[in-house]
């Protein structure tokens, strides 16, 4: 049964290392992905009310919401859970790990693809938006809210705002939440410190400019 295998990916993904019974009544995420099951059969059964109560009453109850249209891959470990989100026209693979305030959302409000395409092994980490109809490649790794608005390549780490691969890190140190090893791998303050690098060169270039008209 599903149910059981998604315990075993939690029991072998989680640092924690819980109990059977800890996996069956305290991991919201489990519940979230089964419940989803039912309302996505009922989504294809030409249901749609049904299947939005279904989703919304796990929702109510584990604090993750996922649309009755969304297509999910199997043992899809969603570690925390709170404040998941994800549309009706996203598509997880297997073996993806998502962690809490993620949004698979969208960017437009005109029908039809919508939703990020997450691919198999991808994690997601903790506040992360991925969003449009863009793809997140296997074994690909989104860092702590960061914001995803472009592909992102196989096996490829990136974070920041927007998300980008920092510069100098290896691929395969990262942290469980998507996040690089290496201090200070931080995409946003490099550029910021690149365009004050760039104004000082201009500015210098400037004196030197008013200097020579003077002399």
């Amino acid at each position: 049964m599903e149910i059981f295998e998604m315990g075993r990916t939690i029991r072998d993904r989680d640092p924690a290392r819980p109990t059977w019974a800890e996996v069956l009544l305290c991991y919201p995420g489990l519940w979230a992905v089964q419940c989803h099951r039912v309302a996505h059969a009922l989504h294809g059964w030409g249901l749609p009310a049904l299947a939005r109560f279904v989703s919304q009453t796990a929702r109510f109850l584990t604090g993750i919401e996922i649309h009755p249209g969304a297509k999910i891959g199997r043992r899809l470990f969603i570690d925390h859970g709170m404040g998941v989100v994800v549309g009706g026209t996203a598509t997880i693979g297997d073996d993806v790990t998502i962690y809490q305030c993620v949004t698979l959302g969208g960017l437009s409000l005109k029908p039809g693809k919508r939703h990020p395409d997450v691919l198999d092994g991808a994690i997601i980490g903790a506040g992360a938006q991925v969003l449009g109809p863009i793809t997140v490649g296997r074994g690909a790794r989104v860092g702590a809210n960061s914001v995803v608005v472009d592909d992102v390549a196989e096996g490829l780490t990136v974070v920041g705002i927007p998300a980008r691969s920092p510069k100098g890190c290896d691929e395969e140190a990262t942290v469980g939440y998507g996040m690089p090893v290496r201090a200070g791998a931080d995409p946003l303050g490099e550029e910021v410190a690149a365009l004050r690098a760039e104004v000082a060169a201009l500015r210098a270039m400037l004196q030197a400019h008013s200097l020579d008209r003077a002399g």
